[in-house]
């Protein structure tokens, strides 16, 4: 069942509210805000999400599939601004569409987040814990993205 796009407004309200009033450093261990240049309005839009650091470069994944502004903006225009914690910094965002990336991804979220990721897979008629290879053939229904930071002075 597909959720209304009021229901995600309301999501994303929450970790908008915690960030601004100063608890990023609490909450930028879950949520983080990605800043991306509407594809119509050419205005900021604002989007929390969770992620996964990976050092050199943060992966999110559209939990909303391809049809998720944030990610159909990023598809328009890669340059973000990321807001993780008391950190904040200009990026350059590409989709990742390899199945088994993809996947990999989505096993760490789960064993990070067992509950409520196990939740939306189970919501996506998948089992509480899915195979490698139940979530590479999930994977073309999530994509993801790889934001790695850019110099500002280049």
């Amino acid at each position: 069942m597909k959720a209304p796009r009021f229901f995600w407004r309301l999501v994303y309200f929450g970790p908008r509210i915690a960030y601004a009033i100063g608890l990023g450093p609490l909450i930028g261990r879950f949520v983080l805000l990605l800043t991306s240049i509407g594809r119509r309005t050419g205005r900021p839009r604002v989007t929390p999400l969770t992620f996964e650091d990976r050092g050199d470069s943060i992966l999110v994944a559209s939990a909303r599939g391809s049809s998720a502004d944030w990610y159909r903006n990023i598809i328009s225009n890669p340059k973000v601004t990321v807001h993780l914690g008391r950190r904040q910094f200009n990026g350059s965002a590409r989709a990742v569409t390899n199945a088994d990336a993809i996947a990999q991804h989505l096993e760490r979220q789960l064993d990070r987040h067992p509950f409520a990721f196990g939740a939306i897979l189970r919501s996506e008629g998948l089992p509480f814990r899915p195979t490698h290879a139940e979530l590479v053939r999930f994977a073309p229904s999530r994509p993801m993205v790889e934001i790695r930071p850019i110099d500002d002075a280049a």
